[in-house]
């Protein structure tokens, strides 16, 4: 890899609440972050996303690379965050194939995140759409326990153009499992076990944890990860 892991790192607007989304904003205008991920899949309402998508215009966020969305959202959304924030970047679920047709246009801005239950939807195609959004955790456990969804990503390991995205996470090795609270830095410890193919041009940092925290993680995620990867 050649590129600075910094500029890769997205601080992220995670929630399901007006606080969750409203709190983290608050930070971001007070760090004059410009450049920022966003997860609205547990944003339930449409009107609560339109919300959030509205002040989001009058903040200093310009770009948007990656956000996570949810199957019930329609083609609308997605072309409003594309044309405001540049989103080329919309990671869906496994099961959110069924809704493709609804997204006509945007096939190649989706990017698959896959679980690690070792179960794949008969309906999941990757190459119909832009490729995955590698959830780091989700890897991890999946490979713990060579699941199907691991060995489905890995078969696909040489294919560069799929591996665009990342949602990163903690993860726990004792119990096998993504952790969205991040308590102790060494949860993020598990990626210096991961292949340098998994990891894309933007990855999102998806923990409940407020903006503070997460330039704290970043900043010991961008040491450790380009003092691996980064090319001299």
């Amino acid at each position: 890899m050649s590129i600075n892991f910094k500029n890769r790192i997205l601080v992220s607007i995670t929630g399901s609440t007006d606080k969750d989304w409203q709190d983290k904003l608050q930070e971001i205008k007070k760090n004059k972050i410009t450049k920022i991920a966003l997860f609205l899949e547990i944003f339930s309402q449409k009107s609560q996303r339109q919300k959030i998508c509205q002040a989001l215009v009058n903040s200093c966020v310009k770009e948007i690379p990656l956000v996570h969305i949810r199957d019930d959202m329609d083609k609308d959304e997605l072309r409003f965050l594309a044309e405001n924030f540049k989103t080329n970047c919309f990671t869906i679920h496994e099961s959110h194939f069924k809704n493709l047709k609804k997204w006509h246009g945007y096939y190649k801005k989706l990017y698959l995140e896959m679980n690690y239950d070792n179960f794949i939807n008969r309906l999941v195609d990757v190459n119909k759409i832009g490729g995955f959004c590698v959830d780091l955790s989700h890897f991890k456990a999946a490979e713990e326990k060579w699941s199907k969804e691991f060995v489905y990503v890995l078969k696909r390991r040489n294919l560069d153009k799929l591996f665009k995205c990342n949602h990163l996470n903690g993860y726990d090795y004792k119990k096998n499992i993504d952790l969205h609270t991040v308590k102790n830095l060494k949860e993020f410890d598990y990626l210096q076990s991961l292949p340098e193919f998994v990891f894309g041009d933007y990855i999102g940092i998806e923990v409940f944890n407020s903006i503070k925290d997460q330039l704290k993680f970043k900043e010991y995620l961008v040491a450790f990860l380009n003092k691996r990867f980064l090319k001299k």
